[in-house]
């Protein structure tokens, strides 16, 4: 049998899908005729699918030698570099190709998808635009244009390229798959669900389907069916960090925080396991890993690595690693800034003033700054809410809805849409209210669609954001304008506002809430990721110290509980002397205040809302002043409050007070007729609201200048 006879049933053979019978003809051929161009070609074709890339690579290059100029040939020696992950020779590859064959489309694209795997993504797109101008109809081209989309930040271009692909080819699976990619780019998380469950219709087996469906369920709060689903990719590929860390987040938001630390270990390098990990240690009070961790991030951070900003201020008062901790997070979102939507000042008669949270919900921000949304003065400003989380149906939200003179509900919305509603609104000073905190608003604020944008009050720290003008603070908790991107825009008192309309019920006696009837009560109401070993040794000294005491602090998480006890037997104390509080309504939380001797606070982050709500009950707090905002906060209030003799300098100080006060009711007592007048600043909020009022007025009169 001749060679050409060989070689055409071998390839009849290869299109059926035989490939080792195929490859056996191509030898054959090939042994009559080594120099047999297409035998050798599609014998490095076949070695190719069977996923023997070196070998695929050897018989190409081995038939290239016999035609070099073959566009088919130099297509698919490229396409083997590319698989091997040789991505500068495989660009150059198909570079080659195109000489030989211009305006290919499938070089085209390939070249395409080497340029997106290098970052290259304005190159990528012009290749896929190239490749669909010569075939409109490559379904291919138009997924990977979508995909290249996505990697320039437009969703919303990227949505349609994907629709484009899906007319044309209606079971495209991993069309389906990138459109709810899109789609929850788009923060439309219903849609998304829709499209990965289509997906998985045409492609059951799909594990990355199955990990960004759990993406979806995420972003609809359906926490318990996102773990299901993210256990559905891992059983699928058990090798599979993203799902890992994805699966690790949904259980932390389900508070089951030693699952969320294995998952997250498991995640290994993944972009956000370290931060993950980071967090449920903080969360489960387990000291010997948040060492190793700690001693880990000024590495990490100064290598560049995302650290979450929030989960840092757990670990470090170090002011200028959180800077640069900031700065990471936001260049790497924010390769490239988008223009300015608004720049100059608008001539309204009066300011138009928005405040952008994702928290006007039952949450701490919300019931922090109601009642100063009811103060401002309607003659000078309008006020409105810019809502970018859930409606929780909650009394606070309804309230608030009330209290702003416009309320606009964009959960559904997309970040460029928001930051164009915002500009149409002809907002001029636009105050973003979360910061680095989950459900943040850099997407819209990097758009710039206000003359002056300011941060406050939901993240203690710096955003680190070249988009943000000012960070509203006060002289206490940030007096280095050295650690801040933003300009700091100062109050003459405490920055954090209060609702003076909460009201205190009826305390329950010291038996009902567990406690001793005459012992001294130690109290810190802090979430216990706040809790550190160094501060809880000083506690675990003061029990020692005063016969009878207790230390009353706030449920946590059963295992937490018991890392708590069980560090409270390694000092010596009786973990019974630990006593948890449980949750009760707010009228009641403020009452119950009132059967605790001292609040101790918490290094290096402080109590801020809780601080406040002991203030506001009446309760004396003991602080020692870090040496970073969210170390700061309690020394501020009780500044402001006219307490200052309990801001302490360091550990030993804040120790020694401790003991004192226990030992000392008179003063204790003279304090909390001084707290219960309520006549400080801290809690005016009529004069707070003048305050930031005029602090609006020089940043809009600095703007103009």
């Amino acid at each position: 049998m001749n060679t050409q006879s060989l070689t055409d049933q071998a390839l009849t053979l290869h299109r059926s899908g035989n490939l080792a019978e195929a490859e056996r003809l191509y030898r054959e051929a090939l042994a009559v005729e080594p120099r047999d161009f297409t035998a050798r070609h599609l014998l490095g074709v076949v070695f190719a699918q069977q996923g023997r890339s070196q070998d695929a690579l050897d018989e190409i290059a081995a038939a290239l030698a016999l035609e070099p100029g073959n566009a088919d040939a130099l297509l698919n020696h490229a396409n083997v570099l590319k698989t091997m992950g040789r991505a500068a020779d495989a660009l150059a590859g198909f570079t080659r190709a195109l000489d030989a064959k211009p305006g290919w489309p499938q070089a085209l694209n390939n070249r395409g998808t080497v340029l997106q795997s290098l970052g290259r993504f304005d190159e990528a797109l012009a290749d896929y635009d190239a490749a669909l101008a010569a075939h409109p109809d490559y379904v291919e081209a138009l997924n990977n244009r979508g995909s290249v989309l996505q990697d320039l930040k437009r969703p919303a271009e990227a949505l349609a390229s994907y629709d484009r692909a899906l007319r044309l080819a209606p079971q495209f699976a991993s069309a389906f798959n990138n459109r709810g990619s899109a789609l929850l780019d788009l923060r439309r998380f219903a849609d998304a669900l829709g499209c990965f469950d289509r997906a998985l219709s045409l492609r059951p087996g799909d594990a990355q389907s199955f990990n960004n469906r759990g993406n979806a369920l995420q972003g609809l709060m359906r926490y318990d069916e996102a773990v299901a689903s993210y256990d559905r990719a891992l059983a699928l590929r058990p090798d599979y960090p993203e799902a890992q860390s994805n699966r690790g987040g949904a259980l932390q938001q389900l508070k089951r925080h030693d699952e969320a630390l294995d998952s997250f270990e498991r995640a290994g390098a993944q972009p956000h396991a370290f931060g993950g990990a980071a967090m449920a240690a903080l969360n489960l009070c387990d000291w010997d890993r948040t060492a190793r961790i700690g001693a880990q991030m000024p590495a990490r951070i100064a290598a560049g690595e995302v650290v979450p900003p929030w989960v840092l201020l757990g670990y470090s008062g170090d002011e200028m690693l959180q800077l640069q901790c900031a700065r990471n997070v936001i260049h790497t979102r924010f390769p490239q800034l988008p223009p300015a939507m608004a720049t100059a000042r608008y001539a309204h008669d009066k300011i138009r003033l928005a405040y952008i949270s994702s928290d006007f919900v039952h949450h701490p921000v919300a019931a922090q700054i109601v009642q100063l949304i009811e103060s401002h003065d309607r003659s000078r400003f309008e006020v409105l809410g810019i809502s970018t989380g859930p409606d929780d149906g909650s009394a606070q939200r309804k309230r608030l809805m009330a209290a702003f003179d416009q309320f606009h509900d964009v959960k559904e919305h997309n970040p460029l849409a928001i930051a164009e509603l915002v500009r149409r609104l002809e907002v001029d000073v636009l105050v973003d209210l979360n910061g680095h905190t989950q459900g943040d608003n850099f997407d819209v604020l990097s758009h710039r669609p206000a003359p002056v944008q300011a941060t406050w009050l939901g993240y203690a720290g710096t955003t680190g954001a070249p988009f943000i003008d000012y960070l509203i603070a006060d002289r206490i908790v940030a007096p280095n304008a050295g650690a801040f991107s933003e300009k700091l825009a100062h109050l003459p008192n405490c920055f954090f506002p209060t609702d003076t309309g909460n009201r205190i019920g009826t305390a329950p006696s010291r038996a009902q809430a567990g406690l001793p009837d005459d012992g001294f009560v130690f109290c810190s109401f802090n979430n216990n990721w706040k809790f550190t070993a160094p501060v809880f040794a000083i506690w675990m000294r003061l029990l020692d110290e005063v016969p009878g005491s207790v230390l009353w602090l706030k449920k946590p998480g059963e295992a937490a509980a018991q890392n708590l006890r069980r560090a409270a037997e390694q000092h010596g104390v009786d973990p019974g002397r630990l006593v948890f509080a449980g949750g009760a309504p707010l009228e009641v939380h403020f009452a119950r205040h009132a059967l605790a001797d001292l609040f101790l606070d918490t290094l290096p982050y402080n109590a801020h809302a809780t601080a406040c709500d002991a203030l506001w009950a009446g309760l004396p707090v003991l602080t020692c002043g870090g040496t970073a905002y969210a170390g700061r906060v309690a020394a501020s209030m009780l500044t402001t409050a006219g307490l200052p003799e309990l801001v302490t300098g360091d550990a030993a100080a804040y120790e020694r007070t401790a003991l004192e006060l226990a030992r000392a009711p008179a003063r204790l007592k003279a304090w909390r007729e001084k707290l219960a007048g309520r006549n400080s600043p801290l809690f005016d909020t009529p004069r707070f609201a003048r305050d930031i009022e005029a602090l609006f007025n020089e940043m809009l009169r600095a703007k103009t200048s």
